[in-house]
């Protein structure tokens, strides 16, 4: 009886705000849900399952690759020196829409229930490039802020061909204003010839964490690296205003960007290479080459190769999760798992690497779904396991994905539409998610927007 009264509640809920809204949109993406030429109901992928078996977590095991000291020092030499957030935030020259001066087009994938307390629509310009993970400045202390900025960083890759195929950038939005946010870009690098040049990263950076002055980026799509590791604090001015990527006649280019941040480190499997594992996107390319894993089955027993990354600040120490899915459609499953920062204040922002420079998994879990982008930990209290919520990609003919709320006991989604067994009610599910703790809000990406709904709304509607 408690159930169905949840239900109806709900089904009165949503035919109010229906009513409300004063427009069709709501509607239309309601009978898009329903539309029985284009409805898949996601399989409930039940409890998490425990991997706790030695050999399992060792598989999970990363190889830290710092650059050397003397490789970014030469770079900076040459380039000049570096500066930090508040400078390029400075000169942010783009502006985000606010949900209003958004097109249909562009807000139809977003959420439904929960539905989206802010949504913000970056310029139209650069449609060749792709959003695909987010991070914000609640990570990176206890205040919620860098400086006296609050900062959104949000990564993009070109999914264009040419010489430019795959680089890879990243978003500074200043979110002081709520009515306002700005933003500027920066090119994503890696110092090459000793410091002499750099590269850029090419690579689908499918998830982002801020911690402390570092930003980890996971990469997938080609690359053979886990990680890559930013400085904030080295964030290099380029001097000419080219397509072309690293040291040119007269200075330094960055694809046309006034910023570029050189990779200080990265991780990769300590055993084997996580090279041709398949993509959360099964109408991607690596779809076609199906999951290194083995299509149909599990997807845990091989080498990490991570397409989901976000922070859990609630655990102690914060701890850095990670996810690694088959193609979506494929039956294949979803490996969860954790690594703990290091503690050394020389090391601030890396991960807790032995004297090897092995770093070990601390937790991991296999999760029955397929197809999960953005990964989040939480935990309501110090003590406990945490909650994981996985967010699912939409099918090829749908506009909106699955969000899913798994713990070793069970696992639950939010339902909208006609019936209660409809759970297609997240964004496109194409990005991560990032928990801001000091605001309450998660956020998210969905097609060419960017979204934030409060944890609490979505905590209550999972039950």
């Amino acid at each position: 009886m408690k159930q169905r009264g949840r239900h109806r509640r709900r089904r009165r809920g949503r035919a109010l705000r229906a009513a409300l809204a004063g427009t069709g949109l709501a509607l239309t993406a309601a009978a898009t849900l329903i539309s029985t030429s284009q409805a898949e109901v996601a399989v409930d992928p039940g409890a998490l399952k425990p991997l706790t078996s030695r050999a399992a977590l060792d598989r999970l095991s990363l190889r830290e690759q710092p650059v050397p000291a003397g490789t970014l020092d030469r770079l900076a030499a040459r380039m000049g020196r570096p500066v930090g957030v508040d400078a390029v935030l400075g000169g942010a020259d783009r502006t985000l829409r606010a949900r209003g001066d958004c097109t249909a087009e562009e807000t139809k994938a977003l959420p439904v229930e929960p539905a989206a307390a802010r949504a913000y629509c970056w310029a139209p310009a650069d449609a060749a490039w792709q959003p695909e993970s987010v991070t914000t400045s609640g990570d990176s202390g206890a205040d919620g802020r860098w400086g006296t900025h609050r900062v959104i960083l949000s990564g993009w890759t070109h999914r264009g061909g040419g010489a430019d195929r795959d680089l890879a950038r990243v978003a500074f939005v200043n979110a002081d204003d709520p009515a306002r946010l700005t933003y500027s870009w920066a090119l994503l690098a890696v110092p090459v010839d000793g410091g002499r040049d750099y590269r850029g990263l090419t690579a689908h950076v499918s998830g982002m964490a801020w911690y402390r002055d570092k930003l980890l980026v996971t990469t997938s799509g080609g690359a053979r690296d886990a990680l890559y590791v930013y400085d904030l604090n080295r964030i290099q001015r380029a001097t000419v205003a080219s397509d072309a990527v690293g040291r040119v006649p007269g200075g330094w280019s960055a694809h046309g960007y006034r910023w570029v941040l050189p990779a200080v480190a990265s991780y990769r499997p300590a055993a084997g290479s996580s090279a041709g594992a398949g993509t959360a996107d099964a109408t991607g390319p690596a779809a076609a080459q199906g999951s290194a894993r083995g299509s149909g089955g599990s997807a845990v027993s091989g080498p990490p190769c991570p397409n989901g990354l976000s922070l859990d600040s609630g655990s102690a120490p914060a701890s850095l999760v990670l996810s690694e899915t088959a193609p979506r459609g494929s039956g294949g499953h979803t490996r969860l798992w954790r690594y703990s920062f290091s503690t050394d204040p020389a090391r601030l922002g890396l991960l807790a690497a032995d004297a090897t420079g092995t770093v070990a998994a601390t937790e991991a879990y296999e999760s029955r779904t397929d197809g999960v982008r953005g990964v989040l930990a939480h935990r309501t209290g110090p003590a406990g396991p945490a909650d994981w919520y996985l967010a699912r990609a939409a099918g090829p003919h749908g506009d909106h994905g699955t969000l899913w709320r798994q713990n070793p006991h069970g696992a639950t989604a939010t339902q909208c539409g006609a019936s209660d067994d409809t759970r297609h009610c997240w964004g496109d599910g194409t990005g991560s998610l990032a928990y801001w703790r000091q605001t309450g809000e998660v956020w998210s990406l969905s097609g060419r927007t960017l979204f934030a709904v409060p944890l609490s709304d979505i905590a209550r509607e999972l039950g």
